[in-house]
């Protein structure tokens, strides 16, 4: 399977592994009855899986990028932090019935450190390229 061209589709499709893969590891920890594990280690884990999916995504993003590496960090950031937003609002907050705000205070501002992480992957490569961002 051949990479997309594209920033924009490779930081989309990025997005959305990076918000699937979390996502079914978390029904690991649910049955029928709810969750199985305590509330604050199940969190722990999908901050740990995210991380651990975020910064393989962020690798794989960046592998044919030749040049302008804080923009394409910023693209990867942007479009990944809004595929994991609106993917929440439409699956979860559904799933589980819960008010977009409670789920942003309790959730959706944990994603901002997907363009964190991008961003200063993208300002580390120009650097090392020897461009001054």
């Amino acid at each position: 399977m051949s990479l997309p061209k594209s920033r924009y589709s490779r930081a989309v499709l990025a997005g959305i592994v990076t918000w699937l893969v979390p996502f079914l590891v978390s029904l690991l920890f649910y049955n029928q009855n709810g969750l199985t594990i305590d509330i604050f280690l199940f969190k722990s884990i999908m901050i740990v899986a995210g991380a651990i999916v975020g910064a393989l995504m962020i690798v794989w993003y960046f592998k044919p990028e030749t040049e302008k590496f804080l923009r394409a960090g910023i693209i990867f950031g942007v479009a990944a932090l809004v595929v994991n937003w609106v993917l929440d609002l439409v699956v979860l907050c559904e799933m589980l019935g819960e008010d977009p705000l409670s789920w942003f205070a309790g959730v959706g501002v944990r994603y901002i450190v997907i363009p964190v992480m991008s961003i200063t992957a993208g300002y580390i490569a120009e650097e090392k390229a020897g461009v001054n961002p």
